[in-house]
């Protein structure tokens, strides 16, 4: 019992040193879908736990892509939220257990922020996504970068894999955005060419109402 409350403890501690408020999170969570999601919650902070520990940043964006991947099932946001466009924030995915590309590709960006990645690595990027044919749909995925220079790697729920960019060749870049701007390229180095938030106001409110949860 004493060390499940050190151990507590310490995820509380980080909960606040990495950007989030667990207190505030966990009451979301609950309050929206019911005590069963508490043990949901304390997955996702463990998750949040032993990513932060990893010296490799590799290893880190794999488990936070598993993680995200296994746990949310894909499904269309009129089903999901009975909307025709919504955008889920990370506690929402996780409770509901449901959601589209957007809501996979925001999971990840507030997780792995809250593990500790610095916001200049993540971008998520609007793509035009081939699926089979010549059939191409809008999508979203997540992009890390190891460097400002770097390829990006991709984190998406269509594929499990993640890869660099240049080996996903289904996927064509339209603009790319993250709590800092939207760029009107993929290049982490580009930010000279980033303008407001404002301009994206789905984004926008996701960002007020994460920060409403407990994503500081």
């Amino acid at each position: 019992m004493l060390i499940l409350l050190i151990a507590t403890m310490l995820l509380f501690s980080l909960a606040r040193a990495a950007g989030f408020d667990a207190d505030k999170l966990l009451k979301s969570i609950t309050q929206r879908f019911g005590a069963t999601s508490e043990q949901k919650f304390r997955d996702w902070q463990k998750l949040v736990a032993d990513t932060a520990k990893m010296d490799d940043q590799d290893q880190q964006i794999k488990k936070v892509n598993d993680f995200w991947n296994r746990r949310v099932q894909f499904t269309e946001d009129k089903e999901a939220w009975t909307q025709d466009d919504y955008w889920a924030t990370p506690m929402e995915s996780l409770g509901h257990g449901k959601g589209d590309c957007e809501d996979f590709a925001i999971a990840k960006y507030f997780t792995l922020l809250s593990a500790g990645m610095d916001v200049t690595q993540l971008r998520l990027i609007y793509v035009k996504a081939k699926l089979g044919g010549a059939i191409t749909q809008a999508h979203m995925v997540l992009a890390f970068y190891s460097d400002p220079d770097a390829e990006p790697q991709i984190l998406d729920n269509l594929l499990g894999e993640i890869r660099p960019a240049s080996r996903r060749p289904d996927l064509t870049p339209v603009f790319s955005f993250n709590s800092q701007g939207i760029y009107g390229g993929t290049s982490a180095s580009g930010s000279t060419s980033s303008t407001s938030t404002k301009r994206l106001s789905r984004w926008e409110e996701l960002l007020a109402h994460a920060h409403t949860e407990g994503f500081e």
